[in-house]
């Protein structure tokens, strides 16, 4: 390996960086959407939903506030703003104004975090193929050096050739590395994104439900 790294030049100084950039970036992005996976958001949602039901809105948001995740964060900022402005339940539609605006503001941080370092890959996945072609041309560039220097003299040749092949390859496998779990992650980003949505959508849907029974006097408040 350290062979490589010298016959490679020094454009391998910025590639060796990118791949610790990027291994970095995979190891935090991937611990933090498998500790995602153990929350059975689905669970949270219907027991949350469950306690709003029965009227135990702040036991819902305690159980958010002791659940880590994105889905439980957004949950709980609908929950404050509804026990906020419990008041406007009169004027369901400007209490369900103010929830929808409070969680999806909170949604926007929420996926910035589960999001975060994603440009860090992005970057690699562009830069590395170019540190790779120029480190090509300058190995080319000591290859035809070294053949004008000193004739047919294979070793010099050979030396700049495999710069040239070497820093190419390093470029193009650290950009593989960079970009194929980038998409994993984006699709995984996009499925909590979902979630988020639908849990909003759930909750919003029940305190419009209630509020409609309220008025109708099938239940109390």
């Amino acid at each position: 390996m350290l062979r490589l790294l010298v016959d490679g030049g020094p454009l391998m100084v910025p590639l060796l960086l990118c791949s610790i950039f990027t291994i970095a970036v995979l190891i935090d992005r991937g611990v933090a959407f498998w500790r995602h996976s153990k929350t059975d958001t689905r669970a949270l949602r219907a027991r949350v939903l469950g306690l709003v039901e029965e009227d135990r809105v702040d036991e819902a948001a305690a159980l958010c506030a002791n659940t880590p995740g994105p889905v439980s964060a957004v949950l709980l900022a609908g929950l404050q703003a509804y026990a906020k402005h419990h008041a406007l339940a009169s004027h369901i539609e400007s209490l369900l104004a103010v929830m929808e605006k409070a969680m999806s503001d909170y949604t926007q941080h929420a996926m910035s975090a589960v999001e975060k370092r994603f440009a860090v890959l992005t970057t690699v996945g562009s830069a590395a193929p170019l540190f790779g072609m120029c480190g090509t041309v300058t190995g080319m560039i000591a290859s035809f050096g070294a053949l004008s220097a000193s004739g047919v003299e294979a070793s010099g040749v050979a030396a700049g050739i495999a710069e040239a092949l070497i820093t190419t390859a390093a470029g193009l496998l650290i950009a593989l590395a960079a970009v194929i779990p980038y998409n994993v992650f984006v699709a995984m980003s996009n499925r909590i994104e979902l979630e988020i949505g639908e849990a909003c959508a759930e909750l919003l849907d029940l305190i419009a439900t209630r509020a409609g029974k309220l008025r109708s006097g099938l239940v109390t408040a």
